[in-house]
């Protein structure tokens, strides 16, 4: 099965993550033997326009661990030729001749779709501003079906910053796929989950209950995806941000009310939002969803380049 342009979440069904799913557990073994030379022919831009550890990183490891090589930079907007006024389009038109695909992280949204309009070779969305994270989505996806061992039937609260949050956002649109799903989104008045998002989940007639009280709905859930009040999305609104945040703390009260069974996630990085100490509960499935990326961006990887590599050591 291959893939083009990942560009958001809406565009992929069961049966196409049915198949990235088995091919990342053939990562997950691959990374274990060492990786394989396979793709030393190919050549992957990592774009970022907007700070990034774990993505970029990620993604650059994953290429590694195919073989293939990486050209990056990591603050495009300074140094790049943006700084002297050059067009996205443009920028990729010139990398089109350079890379065989390109993961691009910009600020704003709809970013990826328009590199994608004028690039030949696969573009990646990595974020585009408040928009979509569908690579973050799909290590969620992934993580959420390793560590309890169903989609189908989830219970899921997601806190925080859902109207800025684009992982929330992108994980919302796989879920829908779906049967039995309930979301609780829990937030605060300000920063509630957008009306696109709640928009598509009716008309999919998936459900939702949207809750400000954390508390009540710990014990309702599977999955908690907890995530950070994102101080750099509030511009000069200081007061708002302060209104928003330490609203929603995990914390060892909170391991109390929840299901023996649950997992704790979050995208990363975190503040003050889980506190160090529900590090330690075996819930707190985070570090390991991290881990996660790196074996389905090397599926994606694959499916774009368009060959699954062979079993043979570096």
């Amino acid at each position: 099965m291959k893939l083009h342009h990942v560009i958001e979440a809406q565009q992929f069904d069961v049966p196409t993550l049915s198949y990235l799913f088995k091919v990342t557990e053939k990562m997950e073994q691959l990374v274990a033997r060492g990786g394989t030379s396979d793709y030393l022919s190919r050549i992957m831009a990592t774009l970022f326009y907007e700070p990034s550890t774990r993505t970029r990183f990620s993604f650059e490891t994953a290429m590694h661990r195919l073989g293939g090589r990486v050209i990056s930079t990591e603050n495009a907007a300074e140094f790049s030729s943006v700084a002297k006024g050059e067009t996205l389009e443009d920028t990729i038109r010139i990398l089109n001749g350079y890379v065989d695909v390109i993961v691009l992280r910009h600020y704003e949204v709809g970013a990826a779709r328009r590199a994608a309009a004028v690039s030949r070779v696969p573009v990646i969305n990595a974020g585009d501003g408040v928009g979509q994270h569908p690579t973050q989505a799909l290590l969620d996806l992934y993580t959420i079906r390793k560590e309890t061992g169903v989609v189908d039937g989830l219970r899921i609260a997601m806190v925080g910053d859902l109207a800025q949050g684009r992982t929330v956002r992108s994980l919302a649109y796989l879920l829908s796929k779906y049967k039995d799903v309930k979301m609780y989104f829990v937030a605060p008045p300000l920063l509630k989950m957008k009306d696109d998002i709640l928009s598509h989940l009716r008309e999919r007639k998936v459900g939702y209950t949207e809750e400000t009280d954390l508390q009540k709905v710990l014990p309702e859930v599977n999955v908690v995806y907890q995530t950070r009040i994102q101080k750099e999305r509030f511009g000069d609104r200081t007061a708002d941000y302060e209104r928003c945040r330490g609203v929603y703390i995990l914390n060892q009260d909170s391991l109390k009310l929840m299901k023996p069974g649950a997992i704790i996630m979050h995208p990363l990085p975190r503040l003050d939002e889980i506190t160090r100490e529900v590090d330690e509960d075996s819930r707190a499935a985070y570090f390991r969803q991290a881990q996660n990326g790196l074996y389905v961006r090397m599926a994606l990887l694959t499916m774009v380049l368009a060959s699954e590599p062979s079993s043979r050591r570096r």
